[in-house]
């Protein structure tokens, strides 16, 4: 049995990963859920503060945007690997915005009010989070955990720091650059047939994709 530590993306919070988390233990691995809700909280720089409320031993699994955080954490933890699941891959000496595609960057600019943008479901079509998580309880426990992401964390450039071995599990169509570069790089690779936020709908299935990875 393994050790896992599930990280959410900072967009969003630990509801993200319950199911997973639930899911594994009973399967017998031992599983822990860190907050990130907070972290963004004040002024920066945002990085250390993320790296220090997701330090915790075992396996680190990253979801969407909390693979930029993964070789920070990994080198307080000492982490034995890593797993990329529908998540960005590291960008050291750079921001977010300096890998996004212009046009969404400058969207997001716009979208900032007092310096921080909405929560996450409001930089999408009205729908999309209804189409993605139609049952109301899963959805509002989701919703109700959004935090308004300060614009400067976008802006600053994550620390330079070394990944342990890694492996990448893609959801959905919108990471398939990442899933090629992951493959690119010798890692494994596996994909399924779900979506971005599978972790709230399929947590069997992906907690059975981590476990292939052991």
């Amino acid at each position: 049995m393994s050790d896992f530590v599930l990280v959410h993306s900072p967009l969003v919070g630990p509801a993200t990963w319950q199911r997973v988390a639930a899911e594994l233990r009973s399967r017998g691995h031992r599983v822990t859920t860190p907050s990130l809700l907070g972290a963004l909280d004040g002024p920066g720089p945002y990085y250390p503060k993320l790296f220090d409320a997701a330090a915790g031993p075992g396996i680190l699994v990253a979801h969407s945007g909390a693979g930029a955080l993964l070789p920070g954490i990994a080198a307080r933890t000492h982490a034995p690997r890593a797993i990329f699941v529908d998540a960005l891959l590291p960008h050291p000496g750079r921001g977010w915005f300096d890998t996004a595609p212009p046009e969404l960057a400058e969207r997001l600019r716009g979208l900032a009010t007092d310096g921080r943008l909405p929560p996450w479901h409001e930089w999408f079509p009205p729908g999309t989070v209804e189409d993605l998580l139609p049952d109301q309880r899963t959805r509002d426990e989701f919703l109700a955990e959004l935090p308004r992401v300060p614009l400067a964390y976008f802006t600053e450039p994550a620390p330079e720091a070394a990944l342990p071995p890694s492996a990448y599990l893609q959801l959905s169509a919108a990471y398939d650059e990442e899933a090629r570069e992951a493959a690119a790089r010798g890692w494994p690779v596996q994909r399924l047939d779900a979506h971005h936020l599978a972790p709230l709908t399929a947590p069997a299935e992906i907690a059975a994709a981590l476990e292939r990875f052991e």
